[in-house]
């Protein structure tokens, strides 16, 4: 949903979660509608799924559609100057994989093109996958797996961020957004009572949810 003539909006651009594996962005659209009313855009990007793409080139298209934004933006009423990317589980990991440093001159974009982010109960040292099923989708070993940790690679222009953290959400999932909110050291972990892992995005259809304030509030501090 874009803008409707008053001006460019900010652009939330929300990347779907399912492990890499799963789900579109036929799924994955539920706050556009509350974003629109708050003089919002939502942009929520497809990338080709594991195992036909590898990871690294999962995360290559997520960038490149944070490129388009910013190149094309102003030609659907979005403001390329206010991107703020989130995005759930697996969507939280590319999400982290915007903040990071070293890959924006390569696509010609600013360093600071990504104003802020809200990955929510996100994975940012994929490290531990090697051990786990996923892996059979993904393929990682351990060198890849740190290269495309969010968590492992440097930052020197933190964003501010908000990482969302369900009450009961796995304690797995749970630790990696302590570990890489206390990492990243711009940001709060919003602890979400009585959501979990798969449901805690709903709350981003209301706009008196603490998850959608706090998005909200990260916008309009830009």
């Amino acid at each position: 949903m874009g803008a409707d003539g008053s001006g460019p909006r900010p652009a939330f651009v929300w990347i779907h979660g399912g492990y890499w594996m799963a789900l579109s962005r036929h799924d994955s659209a539920n706050m556009a509608r509350m974003l629109h009313a708050e003089g919002v855009a939502t942009v929520v990007p497809d990338y080709t799924l594991a195992p036909e793409a590898t990871l690294e080139e999962i995360v290559r298209q997520v960038r490149a559609s944070v490129a388009w934004v910013y190149r094309h933006g102003r030609e659907h009423g979005l403001d390329p100057d206010r991107i703020v990317v989130g995005g759930s589980s697996a969507g939280g990991h590319l999400t982290g994989m915007t903040m990071v440093d070293g890959w924006q001159a390569g696509l010609g974009l600013p360093a600071d093109v990504v104003k802020a982010a809200l990955p929510m109960s996100g994975l940012f040292d994929l490290r531990p996958l090697t051990r786990v099923y996923v892996n059979q989708y993904v393929h990682l070993d351990v060198p890849r797996a740190a290269a495309l940790s969010p968590a492992l690679l440097p930052a020197s222009r933190r964003v501010p961020a908000v990482f969302v953290s369900p009450e009961h959400d796995g304690l797995g999932f749970l630790d990696q957004s302590r570990r890489f909110q206390a990492h990243w050291g711009n940001g709060e972990l919003l602890a979400v009572e009585g959501r979990d892992h798969f449901d805690v995005v709903l709350d981003l259809g209301d706009p008196d949810t603490s998850a959608s304030r706090a998005l909200l509030a990260l916008i309009r501090a830009l």
